[in-house]
């Protein structure tokens, strides 16, 4: 067999079988054992693994390129570098008569020192698997690396039309590179080792943030370009989205990094008869003028709120339009004279005025209500056209 090893023969290990094997990737897969895969790369840079390709060559044989890889023992035993420097033929069983099965590719180590096989010698084997109506691959040996699932059909054989090997071989390679290098995913490359270890799916960078790999921008501190990114790698990330509206991961979820103004309004008159201020109007449908925000980032937003108001058989009373900010249950403002928009006379007036609201909590759920009231109580106070608009400060 020339599958070459280093430091598994009693004797007999040449100098250039040590060269061979000397491939520098241990990926971490705990403080003590690597991950056991193959050393990425090809010939060309086209592709991301060509070592231990399998083709089939003929109805039953099939040729397994070169390669290099490292399997890793129990732990305590060490990891076993192993080389390929030649392709090997590698012969199928024909099929059983009446069922098909699946055969298992695989690099193998047999190391007397923890097994009893009495060898110390790396091979390529064919595990053979059992015939059955919905056959599945055999378990892989000890000390060892599977590389491919083979689908063997029933009655196959050469002269019987053999194995499909367009659509029979299933590839179970994967990868290995240095502690620190960013791994090129092929198959299921399972938790990372470490957070902050790095792979390549192929379309982005990912990261191991300790629990799930995680898409990683291009930069720290860049923004991500839109479609690139679903769940963020730390409080504070920005992305682009298909809608040109910068977002900001706020640690729990995706908020506009620049939210747009809010604005509410009512353009159906509405008349109260109390000198304590109230949300309900009377004579209309809209029980109350209501705008939801969440607080920005700076802890400050913009208030301008108006209304065209007017008295009835009172020349010389006042409106009073003004708002109520509350948190919950909690209220933040409530309202009053000092800011509110006035308005007096039995003519209609459009007036409204423009308030500073601080001490927010950035990412909060805030409501403002527009409230109003009447400085007598007998005549009616008019209100129309009431509008309310948030504008974030940053």
């Amino acid at each position: 067999m020339n599958l070459r090893s280093s430091w598994v023969a009693q004797t007999g290990q040449t100098r250039e079988d040590t060269r061979l094997t000397q491939t520098g990737a241990t990926t971490p897969a705990n403080p003590l054992q690597a991950r056991s895969g193959i050393l990425p790369g090809s010939y060309d840079g086209q592709y991301r693994l060509s070592g231990f390709w399998l083709e089939g060559t003929s109805a039953m044989a099939a040729t397994l390129h070169e390669g290099r890889a490292v399997i890793q023992g129990m732990s305590g035993q060490g990891v076993y570098p192993v080389a390929l420097p030649e392709t090997v033929v590698l012969t199928f069983a024909d099929g059983d008569a009446q069922a098909g099965r699946v055969d298992l590719v695989v690099l193998r180590v047999y190391d007397s020192s923890y097994d009893t096989s009495g060898k110390y010698e790396a091979v390529v084997e064919v595990v053979q698997g059992t015939p059955g109506p919905a056959p599945a691959a055999p378990a892989a040996p000890p000390l060892s690396l599977p590389l491919y699932r083979v689908a063997v059909p029933a009655g196959a054989s050469a002269g019987k039309g053999g194995i499909p090997w367009g659509s029979g071989l299933t590839d179970l390679r994967s990868t290995v590179v240095a502690i620190g290098g960013i791994l090129p995913a092929v198959g299921d490359t399972g938790n990372g080792a470490y957070p902050g270890q790095y792979q390549d799916s192929g379309a982005a960078l990912q990261r191991w943030d300790g629990a799930a790999w995680v898409p990683y921008p291009s930069a720290l501190g860049g923004i991500a370009p839109k479609g690139t990114l679903t769940t963020a790698s730390y409080a504070g990330q920005y992305r682009d989205t298909p809608q040109r509206v910068l977002q900001r991961w706020s640690g729990a979820a995706w908020q506009p990094a620049f939210p747009a103004p809010l604005f509410a309004e009512s353009r159906d008159a509405g008349f109260v008869t109390s000198v304590a201020y109230t949300a309900a109007l009377q004579d209309t449908a809209v029980t109350a003028l209501t705008l939801a925000f969440t607080g920005p980032a700076s802890g400050a937003a913009l208030l301008t709120l108006g209304a065209r108001a007017w008295t009835t058989d009172a020349p010389g009373a006042y409106a009073y339009t003004s708002v109520r900010i509350t948190q919950g249950a909690t209220v933040v403002w409530e309202p009053d004279d000092e800011r509110a928009a006035v308005s007096s006379g039995a003519f209609a007036n459009s007036v409204s005025t423009v308030l500073r609201l601080s001490s927010l909590t950035a990412d909060a759920p805030y409501t403002a209500t527009v409230m109003h009231r009447g400085s007598q109580a007998a005549p009616r106070t008019w209100f129309d056209s009431i509008f309310l608009r948030v504008d974030p400060l940053f």
